[in-house]
């Protein structure tokens, strides 16, 4: 696989289509405005969803794409509800990084509703180790991302997240992108790790829980984030988020 002509400031990796959309398209959308290059990484084609197929989701995705100003989207084809932290799958990635360059990476949290989350993050953080590994038997120049960073939209179980991006700007175009899986969420009260709640649609329990995160910001729509490193303050007077 050739190398892009300029390597990427952020790349979502994630284990199904729609998963980037839903988990931190808010900040994608944010950073490709800001004319960072931009890319999500799609482990498998989603080809064992209950609704739509691989071609049928293939298309949803490019079009999300699009409204989302991202510079690539690619799929790994790794197998859906299959998918395995073994070696095969590691060479994949890692083949996947040192072509694409990136400079932060974005995964799945740690644990996950579907299997394939929890294996997604586990796959990921291991392939960005092994990428720089100069005798690593995949293409390309070994390579290793500066930073991981965990999605943890939706996930009890990752709070409190270390930082929030505010996408308030950016929520409506993230909603259209989600909207572009039709066949996945039309009419849809739950989707990867939104649960139901209260009868809400689908729609509605996003804008509830992206308005929880930014209220913890101060504003009005946010994207929760783990890490883990600690985080550096550079000037301590100038903090943002007020205390009162």
């Amino acid at each position: 696989m050739a190398e892009l002509d300029a390597p990427l400031d952020l790349l979502a990796i994630m284990a199904h289509p729609d998963d980037a959309e839903l988990l931190c398209g808010g900040a994608l959308i944010k950073s490709a405005s800001r004319g960072k290059r931009v890319g999500i990484i799609d482990l498998t084609a989603g080809e064992m969803g209950s609704s739509g197929s691989a071609e049928t989701r293939a298309r949803e995705a490019a079009n999300a794409g699009a409204l989302m100003g991202l510079a690539l989207r690619a799929c790994a084809e790794l197998p859906d509800s299959l998918l395995r932290n073994d070696h095969e799958s590691r060479l994949v990635v890692a083949a996947l990084l040192r072509a694409f360059r990136p400079r932060v990476v974005i995964t799945h949290w740690k644990v996950g509703r579907h299997r394939d989350h929890r294996i997604a993050s586990e796959l990921v953080r291991d392939a960005c180790f092994l990428a720089a590994l100069r005798k690593l038997e995949v293409p390309g120049e070994p390579f290793r991302p500066h930073k991981l960073i965990y999605a943890t939209a939706f996930r009890e179980d990752a709070d409190p997240p270390d930082f929030v991006v505010d996408i308030t700007n950016q929520m409506d175009r993230k909603l259209d992108a989600i909207a572009a899986y039709s066949s996945q969420f039309d009419n849809a009260t739950q989707a990867g790790e939104v649960f139901p709640g209260g009868g809400r649609d689908l729609i509605a329990q996003i804008r509830a829980k992206t308005a929880h995160y930014g209220s913890l910001i101060r504003v009005r729509y946010g994207e929760p984030y783990r890490v883990d490193e600690t985080m550096e303050v550079d000037e301590v007077s100038e903090l943002g988020v007020s205390t009162f």
